[in-house]
């Protein structure tokens, strides 16, 4: 009887202390697994929209010299990298031929003008004869016949017609030397303008034959040392954004793989309004000149760049952290669920089926759609729960967006995620 009745006061006990213990491990329970947030400070920043894209470096010009006529390549005079001034010898092409060919135009020229001088010398006897009939003529008419005369003025009429033959052949023969005193001279292969070579698609002894098209023999990029371009494709979406920032002259910066550590700095020359369509996907070209006074920036460099398009200075800024953060409904206090039940949107209508998809949408819906993406929600702690603020955002770089307005001010801790638990 004294066993049980020992075994019946334990029990008691454990009892007793069970239930004044409960009240403290539900509290520690309920303390452990409440979720630890991850709190960031609202600050004030300047706040720069970019937008980004990829380029390939170029010349701002690229001047390909070519041949116009054919023969090997007897002489060679530059190389890759050579820097050349407007006029200066490039390659020569063997002038055997050429020069021959002048010889012969100034022999046919020669005798082109001998002929005329020839044919002025009979014309100025026909001529004076004639004059003498006359003159005999006019003494007495029966000197002179009319046949006669006729012969007279009809030799001289010829004679005329011969020299205007005699001068068209000394024209015939004076173009035919001037073509071949120009292929003369094209046989010497000039620097066009100032610049570097670039590329070179010729050896000395290889033959060119440039009969049906002119064959290219160096790439001339002038002006390399002082600026060249960075070829961009920009998406559609951002081509407004882009010519916005070409208007306020807003900078652009960008690397290059060969310089990592180096910043280039450029600005908007061009946006070129031809498109290129790759799989429905429309891009622009824009173009970006930079300065290249030390030529660290090279033909076909692949380029990162950064257009900058608006910038707001000492703006309250919000982490992108905290506009992502999404908790879970039973973490967030009652009266805010609904913004994440969805309540608000099945409102308009429960049935899915009869809510309109985005190519459904008129243009007004859709352009008050992309204005009222800027309404967002953050989450502060509010007790055991969370509470959501709304706010109007503006500008976003890669970390942090302006708050353009919203009960939140500097210094306000707001919620950007949920610490890992410490088991």
């Amino acid at each position: 009887m004294r066993f049980w009745l020992k075994l019946l006061a334990a029990v008691a006990v454990l009892v007793a202390v069970g239930v004044a213990g409960f009240p403290y491990a539900a509290a520690y329970l309920k303390a452990r697994n409440q979720p630890v947030y991850r709190l960031t400070k609202l600050i004030r920043g300047d706040i720069v929209l970019e937008v980004n894209s990829t380029g390939t470096v170029q010349p701002v010009r690229r001047v390909q010299v070519g041949s116009v006529v054919s023969g090997p390549i007897e002489e060679l005079r530059v190389d890759y990298n050579s820097e050349v001034r407007k006029g200066d010898l490039l390659a020569r092409i063997d002038p055997r031929i050429y020069k021959a060919s002048v010889a012969r135009d100034e022999a046919s020229c020669a005798t082109a003008k001998a002929e005329v001088d020839r044919i002025k010398a009979l014309l100025q006897q026909a001529v004076n004869d004639e004059e003498r009939a006359k003159a005999l003529r006019a003494e007495n008419p029966d000197y002179i016949s009319d046949t006669e005369m006729d012969h007279f003025k009809f030799s001289r009429l010829s004679l005329e017609a011969q020299q205007a033959v005699a001068d068209a052949q000394v024209k015939q023969a004076k173009g035919a030397l001037d073509t071949s005193q120009a292929n003369l001279k094209y046989t010497e292969i000039v620097a066009p303008v100032d610049g570097i070579v670039i590329d070179r698609k010729i050896d000395e002894g290889q033959t060119l034959a440039a009969t049906f098209q002119t064959p290219e023999m160096f790439v001339v990029a002038p002006e390399m040392d002082k600026r060249m371009h960075v070829f961009a494709s920009v998406d559609e979406a951002d081509v407004g954004l882009i010519r916005e920032a070409q208007h306020r002259r807003q900078k652009v910066f960008f690397t290059v793989d060969a310089y990592p550590d180096a910043l280039f700095e450029g600005k908007i020359f061009q946006v070129r309004v031809n498109p290129t369509t790759t799989q429905n996907v429309v891009t622009y070209t824009v173009v970006v000149e930079s300065a290249n006074p030390e030529r660290k920036l090279l033909p076909g460099m692949t380029a990162k760049l950064s257009f900058q398009i608006e910038e707001h200075r000492q703006v309250l800024k919000i982490p992108n952290a905290a506009l992502r953060f999404y908790p879970k409904p039973e973490q967030v206090r009652p009266e805010d669920r609904e913004l994440l039940e969805g309540k608000e949107e099945e409102s308009a209508g429960n049935d899915d089926e009869a809510k309109p998809s985005d190519a459904q949408r008129s243009a007004t819906e859709r352009a008050k759609a992309n204005r009222d993406r800027h309404r967002r929600h953050v989450w502060i702690v509010d007790g055991e729960f969370l509470r959501a603020v709304e706010v109007i955002v503006g500008l976003n770089d890669s970390r942090y967006t302006e708050v353009v307005s919203g009960q939140v001010e500097e210094g306000q801790e707001v919620v950007t995620g949920i610490k890992p638990r410490v088991p």
